[in-house]
């Protein structure tokens, strides 16, 4: 390709970096979207609802199982930043 002027060759330029940002802005998401790891999120969120109006004696086991899903809440928080 043969540019006839200056502000061609700059307005082609423009036009390719263009091209390249929005590629990369489209392939960028699809990367970073986790789906798996925010509908595990949810459901531990639901978990630990659960086992907050579930009855209070259970010999400790209820609390120990609501300290594990905050963990567990915790690790897929950080799985999800970590990939973005």
């Amino acid at each position: 390709m043969v540019f006839r002027s200056f502000a061609q060759f700059s307005a082609v330029l423009a036009l390719g970096a263009v091209l390249a940002l929005g590629a990369q802005a489209l392939i960028s998401p699809s990367i970073a979207a986790q789906p798996f790891m925010e509908t595990a999120l949810e459901q531990l969120r639901g978990a630990r609802a659960s086992l907050e109006q579930a009855a209070q004696d259970k010999a400790g086991h209820r609390v120990a199982a609501i300290g594990l899903v905050d963990q567990a809440i915790e690790q897929v928080r950080a799985g999800i930043a970590a990939a973005r």
